[in-house]
């Protein structure tokens, strides 16, 4: 009779000590998970920081070029001015002129020049913005997001500076939707070129990606990433602040863009960057040249 007292109690003693083992296990699994996370993305910020310092080498050396190009074509302009005056003063008025305009672009280029320069940053190649990307979409799908590219409309050339900027946003864009959204996360990234403008485009699935690590059940899924209208309403009208979102609309708005961001309900978050006069503010135009 009295085995089974005995018996009940170290039963008892063994279920609380794999209770406790277990939960230990559970503890470090979790917290292997969480360095590990954290580990990929010190590699990812110290990857991208390479890049940085590499582009900026590269930017360093075109500018520098480019600098010398303006400077000799500024004083060969000015010794054929100062030439023609002496033989034809209504000819020197319109070399003059001209001289005055190519002034103007090589004095705006120093002062993106000199933005550039005290922000520390740079991209690497003269294109677009598309090369570099294409780096960004790879050091990102290493890291777990699953980028996807579109472009559509003619490309037209950009300025260091523009293509700075579009770059930043975009870099922006896809470190938020990994850092929110996890490892998993669709982000879907659309370039559309105007005539005179672009259109920047990054949507990811943020909230579907982190019910579909829970369950791969689509019922839990969609009973997960389930909302209602009040979600919609809070979405339309919610203002998404932060360091990294007023660091893209302040980059946007630097070349005459605007800068929208939010939550899609259900889905995950949306980044918009719009240029409607890009190819203009691409240039002198929107730069305070009296500083």
């Amino acid at each position: 009779m009295e085995f089974w007292p005995l018996a009940a109690g170290v039963l008892a003693a063994a279920a609380v000590v794999l209770l406790l083992l277990w939960l230990l296990t559970a503890v470090r699994l979790r917290r292997n998970i969480f360095d590990r996370t954290a580990a990929e993305r010190m590699r990812i910020d110290l990857e991208l920081s390479l890049a940085e310092q590499n582009g900026r080498l590269g930017i360093i050396r075109e500018l520098q070029d480019g600098a010398v190009l303006n400077v000799a074509r500024l004083i060969t302009q000015a010794e054929g001015a100062r030439y023609t005056a002496e033989n034809d003063p209504a000819s020197a008025v319109r070399v003059a002129t001209a001289l005055v305009e190519d002034g103007r672009v090589a004095l705006a280029d120093m002062r993106r020049v000199l933005t550039i320069v005290r922000e520390g940053e740079t991209v690497d190649t003269p294109q677009p913005g598309l090369q570099p990307a294409r780096n960004l979409f790879r050091v990102m799908r290493d890291a777990g997001l699953q980028v996807s590219f579109a472009e559509s409309g003619d490309r037209f050339p950009l300025k260091p500076g523009a293509e700075l900027a579009i770059f930043r946003i975009l870099q922006g864009a896809l470190a938020n939707a990994l850092t929110h959204g996890g490892r998993g996360t669709a982000a879907n990234v659309s370039f559309a070129w105007t005539r005179d403008g672009l259109q920047l485009l990054v949507d990811d699935d943020g909230i579907r990606a982190a019910a579909r690590r829970v369950s791969s059940d689509p019922d839990e899924v969609a009973a997960r990433t389930r909302y209602t209208i009040d979600d919609d309403l809070h979405a339309l009208s919610e203002s998404v602040s932060g360091a990294g979102i007023t660091q893209m609309r302040e980059r946007a708005e630097l070349f005459g863009g605007t800068f929208t961001a939010g939550t899609v309900p259900g889905v995950g978050f949306s980044v918009a960057a719009v240029f409607p006069s890009l190819r203009y503010h691409n240039g002198v135009h929107g730069v305070n040249l009296s500083r």
